[in-house]
C-alpha cells in the first residue's frame, strides 16, 4: 500500500525522502491563484522517479458555481491543469466537489459540472474530492455525491473518487462507513486523504489535524486507509517532520 503526503513543488523528491514517502501530491500552481501551470525542468526527473504522483487543482476551481464565468475558468484552468500534470506522468488529479453559491441547490451544482466537463477529454483522470462544509455542496454528502457522480457517468466520463477522510467526519459522514458507501455507487476509491479533524462531527469546517491529535483518531482514520485499498497522502500540519510522524504511525496501523 502507498502511503505519503502532500510535499512542496519546488523540492518533491528531498520531501519525498525526508517524510518517507512513496506516493506524493503537489500542487502545480498556487492553490489560491487561476495561474497557468508551469511544470519546470524537472518534468522527465519525477516520471523516471519510481514516484507515484498525484495533483491537486487549486482551490478556486469551482465546476459547481452557478456562476458561468467560473465556471468558464474552471473549464479552462481544468484542461491546462490536466496537460501540466500528465508531462510529469501523475496518476490522477483531484478537485473539490465545489459549490453552487448563492441561491443554487445541489442539481444546480451538478447542472454545473455536467457543462463544464461537456466535450473534454482530459489526459489525465479527474478524482473528485468530497468536502466538509456549504449545504449545498456536490460532494459533501454522499448522497449528494452519489448523484453527481451518476450524472457524470452518465455523461460519459470516467470520474474517480478521492475519499477525504477530515472532510468526512466534519461533513457528517461517519468515518466506519465511509468507504462502503462511497464504493456504493463510484465500484471504488483512487485515493485517500488521510487527515484528522480539529473540528467534531458534522461541524462543516475544514480544519486537519495530525493523526490521532484529533477528533476522528488515528485508528478510524487508518481503517478507512486499510480498507480503501489504495495509495493515501496526508495534508496535516507541521511540515515535513510531522507528516513523516504521521506516515509512520500510519503504516505500523495499517501494516503493522
Amino acid at each position: 500500500m502507498l502511503l505519503g503526503a502532500h510535499v512542496d513543488r519546488s523540492s518533491v523528491l528531498t520531501a519525498a525522502e525526508a517524510t518517507g514517502s512513496d506516493v506524493v501530491q503537489i500542487f502545480l500552481s498556487a492553490p489560491l491563484s487561476w495561474a497557468t501551470p508551469r511544470v519546470g525542468h524537472d518534468e522527465q526527473v519525477l516520471r523516471d522517479s519510481g514516484l507515484t504522483v498525484f495533483v491537486h487543482a487549486p482551490y478556486l476551481l469551482n465546476p459547481a458555481s452557478i456562476n458561468p464565468e467560473v465556471r468558464s475558468k474552471t473549464r479552462r484552468a481544468l484542461i491546462a491543469q490536466s496537460e501540466a500534470a500528465a508531462r510529469i506522468g501523475a496518476s490522477g488529479l483531484v478537485v473539490h466537489g465545489g459549490h453552487p453559491t448563492g441561491e443554487g441547490d445541489v442539481r444546480d451544482g451538478i447542472a454545473g459540472w455536467v457543462e463544464v466537463l461537456h466535450g473534454l477529454d482530459l489526459p489525465v483522470r479527474l478524482l473528485i474530492e468530497n468536502t466538509a462544509g456549504g449545504k449545498a455542496a456536490v460532494a459533501r454528502s454522499f448522497d449528494a455525491f452519489a448523484a453527481l457522480y451518476g450524472a457524470l457517468h452518465d455523461a460519459g466520463h470516467n470520474i474517480g473518487i478521492c475519499l477525504d477522510t477530515c472532510h468526512a467526519h466534519a461533513g457528517g459522514e461517519e468515518l466506519v462507513h465511509a468507504c462502503k458507501r462511497l464504493r456504493s455507487f463510484a465500484g471504488k476509491i483512487d485515493l485517500v486523504h488521510a487527515n484528522d479533524s480539529r473540528d467534531p462531527f458534522n461541524s462543516g469546517r475544514d480544519r486537519h489535524a495530525n493523526l490521532g491529535a484529533g477528533a476522528c483518531g488515528l485508528e478510524a482514520v487508518a481503517q478507512v486507509v486499510a480498507e480503501a485499498g489504495c495509495p493515501a497522502v496526508v495534508e496535516t500540519p507541521g511540515g515535513n517532520t510531522m507528516m513523516r510522524e504521521d506516515i509512520t504511525a500510519l503504516r505500523a496501523q495499517v501494516a503493522p
